[in-house]
């Protein structure tokens, strides 16, 4: 899609969803192509490091069932996170 620095200003949330789809979108000035929107890549990341972050929560949830102090121990957090440093 192309659209002119005037339209893409009047259009800009409908012209940002159409590139995060994966539509390329060509805004000229002047008649003359200038940016182009595209997409971030890397959601599929953010999902995974909130699940990871999820799983996490979990872990600890069951730790202070067990022990209530040991949420505040340094040593359990570091073991719980070994796999990431």
């Amino acid at each position: 899609m192309v659209a002119s620095l005037r339209d893409a200003k009047a259009r800009l949330s409908e012209l940002v969803q159409k590139a995060a789809n994966g539509e390329e979108v060509v805004i000229t000035v002047r008649g003359e192509p200038m940016v182009k929107l595209s997409p971030i890549r890397g959601r599929e990341t953010n999902t995974d490091d909130r699940k990871a972050w999820a799983a996490e929560l979990a872990e600890a949830a069951k730790a202070v069932a067990i022990d209530p102090e040991s949420t505040t121990d340094q040593e359990f957090w570091d073991k719980l996170r070994a796999d990431r440093i």
